[in-house]
């Protein structure tokens, strides 16, 4: 084989071997990437069902019900709400009207299984997203309000 047949060679496996790497790394990207949520999108149906996505706004004040380690709450974007069911241990932070972030699944029947929940962690933390959300739909319910007057 001539040298400049073997650089060739070379340059080909490299650039296959790039790709393949490169494919590997988008794959991985694409199972780990979770998208957000609020409860106005899921209830217009552009939240996946099935599919691992992340819910976040206020935990309603009065929804959360405790049935042993299962733990039934309402995730609101102040215009719509979620309900949410979580099986396990919740962060200490996890309070009615405070900020939440919820990891998991829409189920068919509209409630969403979540594998995770975080808590804000402190007084004055909301994720963008949510707050974001929240002020939006504060804005909308301020607006209806004063077409109605």
């Amino acid at each position: 084989m001539k040298p400049r047949h073997k650089r060739l060679a070379a340059i080909a496996i490299g650039v296959v071997a790039l790709g393949i790497a490169a494919a590997l790394v988008l794959n991985a990207f694409e199972k780990n990437l979770v998208f957000f949520f609020t409860p106005s999108q899921i209830a217009a149906n552009e939240a996946p069902q099935g599919k691992t996505f992340r819910i976040g706004g206020m935990v309603e004040k009065g929804s959360v019900k405790r049935d042993g380690v299962v733990v039934r709450f309402l995730v609101t974007d102040t215009a719509k709400a979620i309900p949410v069911v979580y099986k396990g241990a919740l962060p200490d932070l996890f309070r009615e009207g405070k900020g939440v972030v919820a990891q998991g699944q829409l189920g068919a029947d509209g409630v969403f299984r979540a594998r995770e929940v975080l808590a804000k962690h402190d007084e004055n933390y909301m994720p963008p997203e949510a707050a974001d959300a929240v002020n939006r739909a504060h804005d909308t319910a301020q607006k209806a309000a004063k077409t109605l007057k």
